[in-house]
């Protein structure tokens, strides 16, 4: 497959072997044709799809989500190709990808890739189906422009490094990038577009983790605008606007000013072997991913030793730096969404009421008082072993001390949602459903339809009707 891709006559035939990684690349992604793509990425990728688009759903009543959609509504037409999934109105692609993206990534739901830390659905789907329904491209179309972007935007991500994330939101900064390349392969762009894209969409990149201190509203004007710009940068350069050749690994590209240890190797690791999409990971908790791993620990543990909230005097998460340069931050959560980066409030929700899904953030986080007794008994703790495993493995390692003196230890190394313990097709129409119902965007033969729609994706001739 990888040398059917590289020799595609898109614009690949001029690579050679000498041409730096961002070239190679875009090679890659100007020879990928549906047929080259393993039908399990393409069933996978149906699955994303699904999940993303529950997701933005979800988000149809957040505050967030309304601030930008009547932002919309103000700058942009009434009637358009393409839909804003949470009011179900038409307007250009440019602005249901700012709405759509926003709507994303609200509820925390959205898929994750481990080791770039990225967040792919919440970016790439809003751009990539707001342009095919504005082209007129089919639903076969929109998974290979999906795979391009998931394909591209991880290897990004893991060429950035942990350095990037520490400070940067990789989710905006990459995310950007990554919807420009799905735009791009609707376009049926060659090499050189995909250069020209990726160069306008790095140069726009940005996203800063400044907004957990404050409870901001940022993070939806991340996903948002990484959406919306990448779908600009790809517009652009089929119109002949050029971009930086090397915005990822120039002198003074992304790398040189976002990243201490970036490696263009990742770039094109495996290209056309290798199927990063099918390592995405679902979410099964609706909080930062970061607290995942310590949660399913916790929820193991208190099952096995059939422990109750109140038994329980500390509990210990040894983590990785990461979550600790994410989570560290939020001591005291202002609000739900804030509340989804404490880790002390993630464990008193599984504590307390066994899980921490929408319905519990929304009803018992901030208001519960035995949620915020047990959040004061928890703290996170640098592990070296969990840390050397990050991002390539996210482990789940807690100790807890009762109140008559006992102590327990639980591990988990495989999360609810990772590929070797996945969420199936049922567990996924379930999750789905429940997003839905959560923000009321849907009736029920609506939902049932949109799960259908989802799993006939790849047959689907046009992507007009999406209800």
């Amino acid at each position: 497959m990888q040398a059917r891709a590289m020799m595609s006559t898109h614009g690949a035939e001029n690579v050679s072997p000498g041409d730096h990684p961002s070239r190679l690349l875009a090679a890659f992604l100007a020879g990928l044709r549906y047929e080259d793509i393993p039908s399990a990425v393409i069933a996978r990728a149906e699955d994303l799809y699904l999940d993303w688009f529950a997701s933005a759903l979800a988000g149809k009543t957040a505050r967030q989500v309304g601030i930008i959609e009547r932002y919309a509504a103000q700058m942009g037409p009434q009637h358009g190709p393409s839909t804003i999934l949470t009011s179900r109105r038409g307007t250009t692609p440019y602005f249901a990808a700012l709405v759509n993206g926003a709507a994303s990534h609200v509820v925390e739901q959205d898929d994750v890739h481990n080791g770039s830390v990225f967040h792919p659905a919440a970016v790439v789907f809003p751009a990539a189906l707001a342009a095919a329904q504005a082209l007129g491209k089919s639903g076969a179309d929109l998974l290979v422009a999906a795979v391009a972007g998931y394909e591209a935007g991880i290897r990004i991500g893991e060429f950035m490094g942990r350095s990037h994330y520490r400070v940067f939101h990789t989710t905006g900064t990459v995310g950007t990038l990554a919807a420009a390349v799905a735009v791009g392969k609707l376009m049926d762009f060659d090499a050189q577009q995909f250069l020209h894209a990726m160069g306008s969409a790095g140069t726009q990149a940005a996203g800063l983790w400044e907004f957990l201190r404050d409870a901001a509203d940022s993070k939806q004007l991340h996903t948002g605008k990484a959406a919306a710009d990448g779908l600009l940068a790809a517009y652009l350069a089929k119109d002949g606007f050029t971009g930086a050749q090397r915005i990822l690994e120039g002198a003074q590209g992304m790398a040189a000013g976002m990243s201490s240890d970036a490696n263009p190797a990742r770039l094109t690791d495996g290209l056309g072997t290798r199927w990063a999409t099918a390592e995405t990971s679902f979410k099964f908790h609706a909080s930062c991913r970061h607290t995942h791993p310590a949660a399913d620990a916790l929820q193991l543990l208190m099952q096995r030793e059939g422990l109750q909230h109140d038994q329980v005097a500390s509990v210990t998460t040894r983590v990785h730096q990461g979550a600790i340069d994410v989570l560290g931050p939020v001591v005291d959560p202002q609000t739900v969404h804030q509340a989804k980066f404490s880790m002390g409030t993630v464990l008193g929700l599984i504590a307390v009421h066994q899980q921490a899904g929408l319905a519990e953030f929304e009803q018992q986080a901030l208001s519960d008082p035995r949620v915020a007794q047990f959040r004061q008994k928890v703290q996170m703790r640098l592990d070296a072993e969990v840390d050397q495993a990050y991002p390539a493995r996210w482990l789940g390692r807690v100790e807890v001390r009762t109140t008559d003196g006992r102590q327990f230890e639980a591990a988990v190394d495989v999360p609810k949602g990772d590929p070797d313990n996945s969420l199936s097709r049922p567990e996924l129409e379930q999750k789905a459903a429940r997003l839905i119902r959560f923000s009321r965007a849907a009736s029920e033969p609506e939902i049932g339809e949109i799960i259908a729609r989802a799993w006939r994706l790849h047959e689907t001739p046009d992507l007009q009707q999406l209800f």
